[in-house]
Parts: C-alpha cells; sequence; structure tokens
C-alpha cells in the first residue's frame, strides 16, 4: 500500500489537457520530488492531490483509500499536508503564535483560541517542541512580519507538521530564498521525520538532487520518467527538456 498515489489522473480545461493520465505512487517515508519546466502541469498536479482542483478523470488514494472526490479539509484530516508556494502565515501575530493556532485548527479548538494562543499550555508545548526541531526556538516571540524570508518558510513547514500529516507536500520550499539561507531549509528538510512520506516540487536543483531519493520528471503534463537521481542525471530527455534550462 502506498502513502500516496493516483490512477491515470486527468486534468483538462476545454480543449487544453493539462494533466494526462498521469500514473504515481508515493511510497511510506519517501523523499520524493517532482520537477519539470514552467507549465508543466505541476501546480496543477498538487493542487488536485489536495483536493483544490477537481480532476477531469482518473483516482486519488491516500492510505489506500480513495479520496477523489473528498474536500481539502477531509484531506488535511486524514494526513495529507501541504506547504504553499508563497507564505500564507499571520504576519502580525508572533511565530509561535502562528504555529500554535495551526495545532488548534487540528484539535478542532481554532475557533475558542484566544490571542495570543500561548495561553493554551499544551498547544503551545507542542508549538515550542515543533520550532525547536526546526532550530527556530529564538525566533518563538519574534512577529513573522520581522523575520527573514527563509525563516518565514521554516515556519511554515512547522505549520504543516503541526498538522501531524503521514504525506507533506512542500511546494517551492525554498522559492524566492536568497542561496545563503536555503541551506537552513535543506537542514530542516534533512530533519523531519523519517515516518512522513514527502514530495517536494521544486526549482532548486541542487536542493533536489540533495533531497530526493526518487524524481519524477513531469513535462507538457505527462510524466516524462521517473527515477533515482543519478538516473535523472543520466537521462538526455531530461536535460533536453529541463536540466540543461535550470542550470543555464
Amino acid at each position: 500500500m502506498y502513502s500516496l498515489e493516483t490512477r491515470k489522473l486527468c486534468k483538462s480545461f476545454g480543449a487544453l489537457t493539462v494533466a494526462d493520465r498521469i500514473d504515481f505512487r508515493l511510497e511510506a517515508g519517501a523523499r520524493h520530488a517532482l520537477i519539470g519546466p514552467n507549465g508543466a502541469g505541476k501546480t496543477t498536479f498538487v493542487n488536485m492531490l489536495m483536493g483544490a482542483l477537481a480532476p477531469s478523470s482518473g483516482e486519488i488514494l491516500l492510505g489506500g483509500e480513495p479520496v477523489t472526490g473528498m474536500s481539502q479539509s477531509t484531506r488535511v484530516r486524514r494526513g495529507l499536508g501541504r506547504t504553499f508556494q508563497v507564505t500564507s502565515l499571520f504576519r502580525s501575530l508572533s511565530v509561535l503564535d502562528n504555529v500554535a493556532l495551526g495545532i488548534a485548527e487540528r484539535e478542532g479548538v481554532a475557533r475558542r483560541m484566544w490571542r495570543p494562543a500561548s495561553r493554551h499550555r499544551e498547544i503551545i508545548d507542542e508549538a515550542r517542541e515543533l520550532l525547536s526541531g526546526l532550530g527556530l526556538a529564538d525566533e518563538a516571540g519574534t512577529r513573522v512580519a520581522d523575520l527573514a524570508y527563509g525563516k518565514q518558510r521554516l515556519v511554515e513547514i512547522a505549520i504543516a507538521l503541526g498538522l501531524k500529516p503521514k504525506v507533506l507536500l512542500l511546494d517551492e520550499p525554498a522559492a524566492g530564498v536568497p542561496s545563503h539561507e536555503s541551506q537552513k531549509i535543506m537542514n530542516s528538510l534533512e530533519r523531519l521525520p523519517p515516518d512522513i512520506a514527502i514530495l517536494m516540487i521544486e526549482h532548486d536543483m541542487d536542493l533536489v538532487f540533495r533531497f530526493a531519493r526518487r524524481i519524477t520528471v513531469l513535462v507538457q503534463g505527462v510524466v516524462l520518467t521517473e527515477g533515482t537521481p543519478e538516473e535523472i542525471a543520466r537521462d538526455k530527455r531530461v536535460h533536453d527538456v529541463y536540466l540543461g534550462e535550470a542550470h543555464a
């Protein structure tokens, strides 16, 4: 049984097909990357996985159970978490309160939370533990707006982990992050719990080849190939359609 699987997943907008019979499998504990040129259909694919976009046909399974017609919130409750290309944080609140509110959402008590969220001891203790694991303990009381962008991306990962996902989709975790800060993100990703299956969508090939054990290449809505980083690096087709461009 796979942590996440798609079968013949398709999406069309009128005559335009942006995902064409995608078969994809994410094993338990996987460290998997999805790459491809702009317009390859990566964001469409992830939005279908999360339930933000309904597929035209095909099936999505989470832990072996079909979730194709289920809402985003139901998928989250079943263990599917996601970060976004652009951070979606409460910038005026502290780092700690952002993470605590995410945990409160998981527990179904977010609407009863009075700000600051730190009044809720069990939730705040869990939030502090998550921040510590990502090297953010010293920034717990800092407003998100005052953080470097790379650390804001880490806060978003902490919030996603607070949902206790079985599968985590990292949507360009290094997007907009200066190169000297991307190393901190990589170090934090390497410390993520090994039992979580992770799918990373990323343009930074240095990050991809350091993180991933398997890589899927998507081109014009079709899976071109899948393999180990070594196999992908040697594949001339991948160089022709993407890697040469990515390293140009």
